[in-house]
């Protein structure tokens, strides 16, 4: 989860937005005059003035003014791309689209168009397609424009490769770095990269790298957690995302990170925190999941199936959540829904020994011998045994009266236990002395 949540804070950051000073084609140091236009041609007079009123961030005026000339000139490049600048300006996304479409339709060498429909298709998460028009932009003539402006099409490149190829962002970014300086995204995005590489250290040192200048940087806090996380150095993640909600108490992804945390240390400030969390965002699945977790570990059953029903509800066939609802039926006595919650988690995760191990036990439960001997079966075929598979065998096939399949798996049981279940190793030896006899 976190590390898509990353990928998507790193994704929106592909484009600032149409008015900033430091990315957009107007920012102050070109004036009102388009990137893209040949300044040795004349610009008629009503594009001039919409670009003046663009300058100005006047959109209504700059619109009336681009509609009337398009209307009457409809493959003015220029005109189409000002007219495309202004309806992104206003977060009018899909026009913008279309209009910086038309504009390099009309004329594919115009860079401007390119990288701004490029760019704007990756801020809507179109990778696919915003792909291709960003190496068309990395390639085309930007002899008189802003440098920084093609640096931002290779960002946007490596933004888009590190999910699929790492190595391929790296050289993107690299050469996004020949033409600017490095920016702290830059540094968390070497950071993804690093890490999607199996680079661990390096992805670390990178987002240590980021807090060393901004110790409130969400993204390289979240991250630099994160893998802490995976490498179970929970103590340190911990004191990081202490450290970092001091500055930052209401974030929620590191909230959830530390609720994650202190769960895992079974440390008892995980309940109140993710109760406080869930009740901030009700609908988070990740959230009231890991808080269902949580809610049966500290032996409130009924409260954590409560969550589960609701997370039920929206993905009936996930079989993580049909687990964890009918661990708390079989927590609460409830044998026979348990047992279909666990056939149910079979049937949607066939290879999970859990869900038939679950099942094997809800069906001894139930006296139902033949589906536990079955359910024991499947898996065998996945998992080692353990001491208590090995008693459900053998008071499966004691119910059967199979005596001899069932003293096998007692004497395995009794092998297997060395005194840690002592009521069912007392079991074991008075129903040996049965079905001995017997056999």
């Amino acid at each position: 989860m976190l590390r898509c949540t990353i990928f998507v804070t790193l994704l929106s950051l592909l484009a600032a937005c149409p008015g900033d000073a430091q990315s957009s084609p107007y920012s102050s140091s070109q004036g009102a005059m388009p990137a893209q236009a040949d300044t040795s041609q004349p610009v008629n007079s009503d594009v001039a003035a919409a670009e003046a009123a663009l300058s100005a961030s006047d959109w209504k005026t700059a619109e009336a003014k681009l509609d009337t000339w398009i209307a009457a000139h409809p493959t003015d490049a220029r005109a189409l791309f000002d007219a495309g600048y202004v309806a992104d300006a206003q977060n009018r996304l899909d026009a913008a689209a279309a209009l910086y479409r038309r504009a390099v339709d009309a004329d594919p060498k115009s860079f401007e168009a390119t990288l701004s429909l490029g760019l704007l298709l990756a801020r809507q998460h179109k990778a696919e397609e915003a792909h291709p028009l960003l190496v068309r932009a990395t390639q085309l003539d930007t002899s008189s424009a802003n440098p920084a402006l093609k640096a931002r099409a290779w960002r946007a490149l490596a933004r888009i490769d590190s999910d699929q190829d790492p190595a391929q962002a790296s050289d993107d970014l690299l050469e996004a770095l020949k033409l600017t300086p490095e920016t702290p995204d830059d540094t968390l995005l070497a950071a993804e990269i690093a890490e999607k590489s199996g680079q661990q250290d390096a992805a670390q040192t990178a987002y240590r790298r980021v807090l060393a200048k901004d110790p409130k940087s969400e993204p390289a806090n979240a991250g630099l957690a994160h893998l802490l996380i995976e490498k179970k150095l929970f103590p340190e993640a911990e004191a990081l995302l202490h450290a970092a909600l001091e500055q930052m108490p209401n974030d929620p992804l590191l909230n959830e990170q530390l609720a994650g945390v202190l769960a895992v240390e079974d440390k008892a400030e995980a309940l109140p925190l993710l109760e406080k969390l869930h009740q901030a965002h009700p609908d988070d699945a990740a959230t009231t999941r890991m808080l269902a977790e949580v809610r049966a570990t500290a032996g409130d059953f009924a409260g954590s199936d409560a969550l589960y029903g609701k997370l039920l509800a929206a993905t009936p066939n996930d079989a993580a959540l049909l687990l964890g609802h009918a661990e708390n039926l079989i927590r609460q006595a409830q044998y026979a829904g348990a047992y279909a919650a666990f056939d149910k988690a079979t049937q949607a995760e066939p290879k999970n020994p859990e869900a038939w191990g679950g099942l094997a036990f809800a069906a001894s439960r139930i006296s139902q011998p033949n589906v536990t001997i079955h359910a024991l079966t499947m898996r065998s075929q996945l998992a080692p045994e353990t001491a208590t598979t090995y008693f459900l065998w053998a008071t499966a096939y004691d119910t059967l009266h199979q005596n001899s399949q069932a003293a096998a798996y007692y004497h395995r049981f009794l092998d297997a236990s060395a005194g840690k279940f002592q009521n069912e190793e007392w079991q074991a030896r008075q129903r040996l002395l049965v079905v001995e006899q017997k056999h």
